[in-house]
């Protein structure tokens, strides 16, 4: 195509094609022999809108046949019309010529424009045979044929044309735009003439002529859910979709026949096949590759391969070459002015030590600067860590002030309100250190009458204090048996528990424990204090109630205190009067509730068996008191060999000579037992020692200092392993501060970590430990087994 005729009007679709690079390529499809050649390619120019075919010598004069107004927008999509209409199940036939003269013999023409590598070629075969009879179409059967159909769209009015068979109903129509438009088929109303068309009726029934043409109307009728939307055509496609093509029949003659032409836009690239350009007019010409799709091979059920090598795609592209330069000077006929010229002079000549040097100065000064930058960084990241490591050391020294501090309020506490026996010895080893301080003192400071009269004062002192001690524990005894009691009645009256398997607990209340929970109750409103006249009466006449159903020994005195003091209330006696009375009655139906004969649940909590030959068996004599007691009653230490006394003479003991507090021991042990729950579970050891036990280990045998620091507040010390890969053991063991011994247990190497001497030191406490301990008989296994596998 001439460039000189770019900016000019196209009115060939095919030129139009040529113009955009993107558009597919517009096709007409035959009705004739299947089987005849397409046409060969050939060379299109377009510097008129007619176009001259000089092999045939017949003149083509293109126009457009869809009647779109300037402001319609296109209505093709990327899709090509076959593809339209094949994706809604619809098929149409190919569009032939029509003749103005009937009865003379149609020529093909074909229109082949090429502008650019993407070739638009519409291709249109005639139909050949003359002679059929006027009421057949020609060239084509009835069902076959096409006609182009112009849709209005309401209501804004826009014009759609496309082509359609005629064999086809409007429900097809509707099937088709409903797709086109996105709506639903069945709220689309096709119109023609202003009525509505059925559904059923088709192209054909409505008149419409092969190759004619008729104007429907389209409308939603939801069109506030459905509204009509124009078609939006992309913006590479302007050619139209169907057009008719004028035709010279015969080249002597001035005869014309117009061609309907249907343009099939196929998104496909095709191949740049060159061409060349007039050398007078300067037009050029592009070799235009043929329209007709490649014949399919037949499907002979193998799979084939193409032979088809892959070769390099070329592409051109531009490159900046080298800008030659030039001097132009004044010479014979030729005059330059020298007004602008500059005189340069030349400056110190730098030999190439001199310039060396110079850099090698640059060098170091940028070196300088860089080495300054670095020690910068490494001393702003020192002084960050030295004030994070100062303020860590505060927290840390802070946290270590509050710990002491609540340590020693709730010592404060336990002193001022003694509740447990821990506290009680406590109490007892404060006492006897004041004593041996005072003693110290006296002996130190008098001598003769005046020190006999302060050992006297001392001693009255101390009885004060033991006697002031005593009448703390008394009411603390009773506040713990109330306690006590409450809570085994609770355990009588809780209804039965299981745990699931999906971590759900399971109540379930048995006659048992409902009979335990009425008399908990019952005991409750007995025992309660400050209550009515009234209400009192009503709990003594429900126990009355409740224990006459048993008759023995004990509900009859139950039942005869309980008809006394109901007397003595009649009488209006006072209440401070009854209370030795109704003690007797708490008490006495205490002991009902805890009569497994009266109460079932309560078998299960008592602590003398009902089973006199269990019980036979569980009994030892006790040395100190020389009374019978159960085994619990007796606390035997690793090296026992006989029973010994019981823990309330061996309480005695302590409480008049010794005054030992184990209490520290015992907050040592019992850290040290839940540390080796976390690293193993099957911890034995630990859960094997007892208080004193522990107590031999730390002053003993660890002087009751840290091995690291000597630090001797035992609030402060811990007990952990000395080789973590091993079970912790008396012959495993070091006693450190809780920060050593943190530091301690991330060592993976203790012997490359310490000094040879200390390695020793431990070692040596190891044996002793091991000396001590292997009395035990567990324990002596226990040894045995590690002893193995450390040889192993």
């Amino acid at each position: 195509m001439s460039r000189e005729n770019e900016g000019k009007t196209r009115y060939s679709s095919a030129e139009e094609t040529a113009d955009n690079p993107e558009t597919g390529e517009p096709k007409v499809r035959e009705e004739g022999d299947a089987e005849d050649p397409p046409h060969k390619e050939r060379g299109v120019h377009t510097a008129d809108s007619t176009a001259t075919e000089e092999n045939e010598g017949k003149t083509w004069e293109p126009e457009v046949r869809n009647e779109r107004s300037a402001e319609d927008p296109p209505h093709s999509p990327a899709e090509t019309l076959e593809e339209r209409v094949v994706s809604t199940g619809l098929s149409f036939s190919s569009i032939t010529s029509q003749e103005e003269d009937e009865g003379q013999t149609q020529d093909s023409a074909t229109e082949e424009t090429a502008d650019n590598p993407e070739t638009v070629e519409p291709k249109v075969q005639e139909e050949r045979d003359a002679e059929d009879p006027p009421h057949k179409e020609r060239g084509v059967h009835m069902a076959g044929s096409t006609a182009t159909v112009k849709v209005k769209l309401l209501p804004d009015g826009r014009i759609v044309t496309a082509a359609f068979s005629t064999a086809l109903t409007i429900q097809d129509l509707k099937i088709y735009f409903s797709k086109e438009l996105k709506i639903p088929s069945d709220v689309i109303e096709i119109l023609l003439y202003g009525d509505a068309v059925a559904d059923h009726e088709t192209l054909i029934s409505l008149g419409v002529q092969p190759h004619g043409a008729v104007e429907l109307e389209l409308r939603s009728s939801d069109p506030t859910g459905y509204p009509i939307r124009p078609l939006k055509q992309q913006a590479e496609y302007s050619t139209q979709d169907v057009i008719t093509v004028r035709v010279q029949k015969d080249p002597k003659s001035e005869a014309f026949q117009q061609v309907v032409v249907e343009i099939d836009r196929v998104m496909q690239k095709k191949a740049f096949l060159g061409g060349f350009r007039h050398k007078i007019s300067g037009t050029e010409f592009h070799h235009a590759a043929v329209q007709t799709l490649p014949r399919r091979r037949p499907d002979r059920g193998v799979k084939m391969f193409s032979q088809w090598t892959q070769t390099v795609e070329t592409k051109s592209q531009a490159v900046q070459l080298a800008n030659t330069t030039s001097t132009q000077m004044t010479k014979i006929g030729c005059y330059v002015s020298n007004m602008e010229d500059k005189v340069i002079t030349p400056g110190t000549y730098i030999t190439a030590d001199e310039y060396h040097s110079k850099r090698l100065k640059a060098v170091i000064v940028l070196q300088t600067y860089v080495r300054q930058w670095q020690a910068r960084r490494v001393t702003d990241r020192l002084r960050k860590d030295k004030e994070r490591r100062v303020e860590w050391v505060k927290k840390e020294e802070l946290r270590k002030k509050r710990e002491k501090e609540e340590r020693l309020k709730v010592e404060y506490h336990r002193r001022m309100n003694p509740e447990t026996k821990e506290d009680f010895d406590l109490l007892y080893n404060a006492v006897d250190k004041w004593r041996q301080e005072e003693l110290e003192r006296i002996n130190a400071t008098l001598s003769g009458p005046e020190r006999k009269a302060a050992l006297c004062a001392l001693l009255e002192q101390e009885t004060q204090f033991i006697a002031y001690i005593g009448q703390h524990r008394f009411a603390a005894a009773e506040k713990n048996r109330l306690r006590s009691l409450q809570a085994f009645l609770e355990k009588c009256a809780a209804p039965k528990r299981w745990l699931a398997f999906d971590g759900k607990v399971t109540l379930m209340d048995t006659q048992h424990t409902i009979r335990a929970r009425e008399l908990k109750e019952l005991y409750s409103s007995v025992t309660a204090q400050s209550v009515s006249h009234e209400e009192r009466l009503r709990a003594l006449l429900s126990l009355r109630n409740i224990v006459k159903n048993h008759d023995c020994k004990l509900t009859r005195e139950i039942v005869e205190l309980i008809d006394r003091e109901m007397d003595l209330l009649s009488r209006s006696v006072r209440e401070a009067n009854l209370g030795g009375l109704r003690t007797r009655i708490a008490t006495l139906f205490l002991q009902y509730i805890k009569t497994p004969v009266f109460n079932p649940e309560v078998s299960r909590l008592l602590k003398v068996p009902q089973d006199p030959v269990q019980l036979k068996q569980d009994m030892f004599f006790c040395l100190g008191c020389g009374g019978y007691r159960r085994a619990a009653d007796f606390s035997l230490t690793s090296n026992s060999r006989t029973v010994g006394r019981c823990t309330h003479c061996g309480q005695l003991d302590n409480e008049g000579r010794l005054r030992e507090d184990l209490s520290l021991y015992k907050d040592i042990l019992c850290r040290l037992q839940q540390t080796e729950i976390e690293h193993s579970k099957e911890a034995q050891i630990p859960f094997l020692l007892q208080e004193r036990d522990l107590r031999y280990l730390v002053d003993v045998v660890w002087e009751a200092q840290s091995a690291l620091s000597a630090w001797n507040d035992l609030h402060d010390l811990v007990t952990v392993r000395w080789d973590r890969s091993r079970e912790w053991s008396p012959w495993n063991c070091i006693l450190l501060t809780e920060d050593e011994a943190t530091a301690h247990l991330k060592l993976e190497n203790v012997e490359q970590a310490y000094g040879v001497p200390f390695v020793h030191s431990v070692q040596h406490r190891h044996t002793l430990g091991r000396k001590y301990f292997s009395r035990i008989p567990r324990m002596a296994e226990m040894l045995r087994q590690s002893d193995t596998q450390q040889v192993a």
